[in-house]
């Protein structure tokens, strides 16, 4: 089975760059099959890891940003393939 973790958070006006730095620094536990790190406006930053696993597999997760990096809380969610 192939499940996403999708990660997005919103940096502090003008933070955007130092966001996109930081997420690209930070390491996982063990490497996904694939991660893709996008850019929006606003200064959005969204992570996507694919990995080979069950849905509700235990996996490693990039963490929450400091505080002065962004304007709230990191929105985080889970998708599996819905191909056959």
């Amino acid at each position: 089975m192939s499940v996403a973790l999708m990660w997005e958070a919103r940096a502090v006006e003008g933070r955007g760059a130092d966001l996109l730095d930081w997420v690209r620094a930070q390491v996982l536990e063990r490497e996904p099959v694939r991660r893709e790190t996008l850019r929006a406006p606003q200064d959005r930053v969204l992570v996507i890891t694919w990995w080979d696993a069950e849905f509700d597999a235990v996996l490693p997760e990039l963490p929450e940003p400091g505080a002065e990096l962004v304007t709230r809380t990191v929105h985080r969610w889970r998708f599996e393939s819905a191909e056959n």
